[in-house]
């Protein structure tokens, strides 16, 4: 099944549409919103699918679907989290700046709590005040749960998730030093995030979501030109049952929390990558200091996934970058 929310209000109208992204229906009649939805998912989840079905096979149901009206599946969240389950990542970054990495990364998860107040439409301008700030784009893959019970097993933790979902998490890379510095975590770094207008249910993706993995490419493009291809599913050392668990260790998370993979990354450097920051590391290691420089007003990233049958299966994240206007 695919849900999109229409730009509505602050929280969106949720929507129904059909899995080549050609049509929708609106639902109001079972949840306004998808939050509602997600409050309510054993009942609403059965009557959504009807409406996906039908949807499907008939097509003179419902509107023509338009991502441009699309907000973010959730414009708003209780609770998002982030994660670094790609750990070749953090070791490139620690590497390219001479610092050994600690064996427990590799057997403890790496998780921040971002802000989930202010997320972007999947085609909104990214606006930042300050190009100094090092602006940065990193694609990922996220999940979305219903209520998750206070120290979920990672057993447990796969039917909790209902939906799934792609993210730019917007990263200010030069503000990260000073703040981790002071031993207190991201905040002014992390500025609002954009998700895919389309999210799914893991069903939806048929043999592509294994071990709580998607096993396809993420592509990136920047500035209309291929940046980078990894599979989501390779070399990701911690995956979504594991990342829920572990936040979940100490607190029980809400319907709708929102739990993102961190930036996609693979050993195999010919796919390319998710974020300048990562090809900045590979030049500082082949060449002693960084070349590619962070995003410039102008610039433009759009990130999506593609099926075998190279059909989109999210939609489209599709941004600009400008200046606080």
């Amino acid at each position: 099944m695919k849900l999109a929310s229409l730009k509505s209000g602050r929280d969106g109208r949720l929507i129904v549409v059909s899995r080549d992204l050609s049509r929708a229906v609106e639902v109001s009649n079972i949840a306004h919103t998808m939050q509602q939805a997600l409050d309510n998912w054993q009942q609403t989840e059965p009557r959504l699918q009807n409406i996906y079905q039908q949807l499907n096979e008939q097509q003179s149901l419902g509107f023509e679907f338009d991502q441009q009206a699309c907000h973010s599946p959730l414009p708003r969240a209780y609770h998002w989290a982030d994660g670094s389950a790609y750990v070749n990542h953090v070791e490139l970054v620690r590497k390219a700046r001479g610092a050994q990495m600690p064996d427990s990364f590799w057997h403890d998860p790496l998780i921040y709590q971002g802000g989930s107040d202010t997320f972007l439409a999947p085609t909104q301008d990214i606006q930042i005040p300050e190009l100094d700030w090092g602006v940065d784009f990193e694609a990922e893959i996220a999940i979305i749960v219903d209520d998750v019970m206070l120290g979920c097993s990672t057993k447990d933790a796969g039917q909790h998730i209902k939906l799934i979902c792609l993210v730019n998490d917007v990263s200010l890379r030069n503000l990260i030093p000073g703040e981790l510095a002071k031993g207190f975590g991201f905040y002014q770094s992390k500025p609002s995030s954009a998700f895919s207008p389309v999210a799914v249910t893991p069903d939806e993706l048929h043999t592509h979501w294994q071990d709580s993995k998607v096993h396809l490419p993420l592509s990136v493009h920047f500035n209309n030109e291929l940046y980078g291809q990894p599979n989501a599913g390779v070399d990701m050392t911690f995956d979504f049952s594991q990342l829920l668990s572990h936040a979940a260790k100490s607190r029980p998370l809400a319907a709708g929390t929102i739990i993102g993979s961190g930036t996609v990354s693979n050993k195999d450097r010919s796919v390319g990558s998710c974020c300048i920051a990562e090809q900045r590391m590979l030049e500082t290691i082949e060449h002693g200091k960084p070349i590619s420089s962070f995003m410039r007003y102008g610039d433009n990233i759009r990130i999506e996934m593609f099926d075998h049958q190279q059909n989109s299966i999210f939609g489209q994240i599709n941004q600009n970058l400008h200046p606080v206007e």
